[in-house]
């Protein structure tokens, strides 16, 4: 039997039973609530147009917020959770929120269409900040005593999803940061309110939808998953809806159904032990770089390169891995790591090391029925205390672009000597792949310049790349070669390059 969707938007609890299931949150805001200060951009998660913020109950209780993008994610994940928008943020009294009022005074909008998803993004850091930071009745900055304000580089990188054609960008990191110095808000969000108000559409079984046939499940179970898929085997999983909302909004693809897996508790929690970080496949992209980067720090400049905030927050480690896109950000450095996936199907678990996953251009090694259950990534423990590691993105953007060449290098240091090499690459083959012949090379030799340029030159036998719009594939190759190089520079065994002098931005700042 259909369920109706609930969510809490506007003050009140909505229900609605009649809107397609792919129809997404910006549909519904734009065309259905008439919510219109919402835009819409690019229709695929890349110009931050159309930027909400959704909150969800969390196990402390309260509400968690992030921003995403309305464009592809589709109403029916919003059961159970909380939606806000640039209307929600106008005062009783009529005055304005301090992120709108501090983009008025920093001039921080000129034609104004970005500008709602700019202070939705800065909204959603606003309340992370002022929660965090004890703001009187969980509600938001309430002057300098309540929160701590974040680095002006934390700011661009909150900000990293949303484009601006007018401005330049200054004014509004300016904006960012005088926010927080405003008199807080005179009707902050109540977190712990909201938080009950959540826990009454909260569900405890399946939600299913139906809309002219189609049918939306969202299970509590992996079991549950299971069942689903062992009896409907060609039903569309669903986590973040990062690529799939784009089959929708770009090429018009009919999904038939479609099983969501983001409400799943099970698929959504991390767990470390001596051996492993085991990552649930449904923990976002976001979660997943934060945990990996207490252990392996290493990853920082590509969590922050990894598309965009809203993307992280709302993409799935899992459903990166499952994709198995060529020119994903996650798997090389995975990969590298000596990762390895589980993957079920029915009652039946099983695991292979990450790599083995991938056969052929969007094939891989799982049945129809089986889904990806969670990642394994080994601890730094044991002789892997000595691990040199690092992973590369060459891409014609810092921020929020798609990697020409996407590199990971890793291997254990015995003095002087390589051990146990693993390197992958993303963009230089149909899968993302290791290079073998480089390997092969670097195996159990010493640690030299003369060793880098020989695994440089195996590298030609590892990767013929496609020539594409990104980059040509002589252009590839000869930055997968260099970015070898680099990985020597920085852990060469006498006198490597701190990472500050191989920083383009650093060292333009030090000579400016």
């Amino acid at each position: 039997m259909s369920e109706p969707i609930r969510f809490y938007h506007r003050n009140a609890i909505r229900e609605v039973s009649d809107a397609g299931v792919t129809r997404s949150v910006l549909q519904y805001l734009r065309e259905d609530a008439r919510c219109t200060g919402t835009k819409e951009g690019c229709a695929e998660g890349d110009c931050g147009a159309c930027t909400v913020v959704v909150g969800e109950r969390n196990a402390e209780g309260g509400v968690s917020f992030k921003a995403v993008n309305a464009c592809i994610q589709f109403l029916p994940t919003l059961d159970g959770k909380a939606l806000f928008t640039v209307e929600d943020l106008r005062q009783p009294d009529g005055s304005l929120h301090p992120v709108q009022q501090a983009m008025v005074d920093c001039h921080g909008s000129q034609c104004g269409f970005c500008t709602p998803g700019f202070v939705m993004s800065m909204w959603a850091l606003y309340e992370k900040h002022g929660h965090e930071h004890g703001a009187a009745q969980g509600g938001g900055c309430a002057g300098k005593s309540a929160c701590s304000v974040p680095s002006r580089d934390a700011i661009a990188n909150a900000l990293t999803g949303n484009l601006c054609r007018c401005t330049g960008y200054r004014p509004i990191l300016d904006a960012a940061e005088q926010m927080f110095k405003l008199d807080g808000p005179k009707a902050p969000v109540d977190v712990k309110a909201l938080g009950e108000v959540l826990a009454t559409i909260e569900r405890k079984d399946t939600f299913h939808y139906e809309h002219k046939g189609q049918q939306f499940d969202a299970p509590r179970t992996v079991e549950a998953l299971a069942a689903i898929k062992e009896a409907r085997p060609d039903t569309r999983i669903l986590a973040g809806s990062t690529d799939i909302g784009l089959w929708v909004t770009k090429q018009m693809r009919e999904l038939g159904n479609i099983v969501y897996v983001g409400q799943i508790d099970a698929m959504r929690e991390i767990q470390v032990s001596d051996a492993f970080i085991e990552i649930g496949a449904s923990v976002t992209v976001e979660r997943a770089y934060a945990e990996l980067a207490k252990h392996y720090p290493e990853l920082e400049e590509m969590w922050l390169r990894f598309a965009s905030l809203p993307i992280r927050n709302a993409g799935t480690i899992g459903g990166n891995v499952a994709n198995g896109s060529p020119i994903g950000d996650s798997m090389p450095g995975l990969i590298a790591l000596g990762a390895r996936v589980v993957v079920r199907g029915g009652d039946v678990e099983r695991e292979m090391p990450l790599e083995d996953l991938y056969l052929a251009y969007q094939k891989k090694d799982m049945a129809e029925h089986e889904f990806v259950l969670a990642l394994k990534v080994p601890t730094r423990t044991g002789a892997r205390a000595n691990l040199k590691f690092r992973t590369y993105k060459v891409s014609k953007r810092f921020d929020s672009d798609i990697s020409a060449v996407c590199a990971a290098f890793a291997f254990i240091a015995d003095g002087d000597t390589v051990r146990e090499p693993r390197i992958a690459f993303g963009g230089m083959a149909a899968t993302p792949r290791r290079a073998t012949h480089t390997e092969a090379v670097l195996a159990d030799a010493q640690w030299h310049e003369a060793t880098a340029q020989a695994a440089m030159i195996a590298m030609g036998n590892d990767y013929a790349p496609l020539s594409d719009m990104r980059a040509t594939s002589d252009y590839r190759l000869e930055a997968a070669k260099n970015t070898l190089y680099r990985f020597w520079l920085e852990t060469r065994p006498h006198d490597p390059l701190a990472p500050q002098a191989l920083n383009v931005r650093a060292v333009a700042a030090e000579t400016a």
